[in-house]
């Protein structure tokens, strides 16, 4: 693949500090491709960093999101091929021609899967073993890296989903799941990541919660009966046991059973009419 069809958008909130080391590593890589700075409304001289090298930079007047730089670069990339990566300087430039040439196997996205040495603390390590744990269920399809944010993939493609990622640093969940979701070839590559200077702009709390939320929101708009079914099923479930024990101790059937035989059954039908809708939302068509 040629890099005059390659388009490398890099979201940069005051990293300076990062881009100045690692954007002359960059360019002798990329030679002929488009790069793309979206500076998400910092204080320090981003922009200015990036304009001394000849780098392509739009600027947010002020901080809307790791996901909305990525919107924005997406929307302006000329690229058939988009290939996304942190401005933070812990994604080794030296890693894109294995994505690219990984994505010339046929695949619609390639993401940088990072092994266990490349999380940042132990506590990262094994939130997002289990954000792959549950993303992997939800779609059927084993999820290696939910959140690595080092991806190349189809342009086109890319765009269809631009309406559906959040502003905040959860994009490449709901990106990954979409894809699965549309029946589109995702792989993965393994990568190392470098320590980053300065400080990381992840909450790990109010973040980590973020990407659980997004897990669930994204799994209930593309396989709703995953949800709805073991929830309906749980009730189902506590309503039985709880009649028995009741008819058992008292001789009787109570309400509170009867309640939640019926919260079963609304449960399921819910889930049955979302999955209808879902499936009307993803039938081919022209997009």
């Amino acid at each position: 693949m040629t890099m005059k069809h390659v388009s490398v958008v890099i979201p940069a909130k005051n990293e300076a500090e990062n881009l100045v080391k690692f954007l002359p590593r960059l360019l002798p890589l990329v030679e002929g491709a488009e790069i793309i700075v979206v500076n998400d409304g910092s204080s320090d001289n981003t922009a200015e960093i990036c304009e001394q090298h000849g780098v392509k930079v739009i600027s947010h007047p002020y901080s809307k999101g790791n996901g909305a730089a990525i919107k924005t670069g997406a929307r302006a990339a000329r690229g058939e091929v988009l290939v996304f990566l942190d401005g933070d300087g812990q994604h080794k430039p030296e890693d894109i021609p294995r994505l690219l040439a990984e994505l010339e196997q046929g695949y619609d996205m390639v993401v940088g899967a990072r092994d266990k040495e490349s999380q940042a603390d132990s506590f990262r390590a094994i939130a997002n073993g289990i954000y792959n744990r549950l993303s992997s269920k939800i779609t059927g399809h084993e999820i290696l890296d939910l959140t690595s944010g080092f991806r190349a993939v189809v342009a086109s493609k890319f765009r269809e989903f631009l309406y559906l990622l959040p502003n905040g640093f959860s994009y490449p969940t709901t990106c990954t799941m979409a894809f699965f979701r549309a029946g589109y070839s995702v792989a993965y590559v393994p990568i190392q990541t470098e320590q980053r200077l300065g400080q990381s702009h992840i909450n790990l709390l109010k973040d980590g919660l973020r990407f659980l939320i997004i897990i669930f929101k994204v799994g209930t708009l593309y396989s709703p009966l995953k949800i709805f079914l073991p929830a309906s099923a749980a009730f189902f479930f506590t309503g039985t046991f709880y009649y028995l024990y009741t008819y058992l101790t008292q001789g009787r059937f109570t309400n509170m059973s009867a309640v939640l035989f019926m919260t079963a059954i609304l449960v399921f039908l819910i889930g049955l009419v979302s999955e209808q809708v879902t499936a009307l939302m993803y039938k081919d068509n022209d997009r």
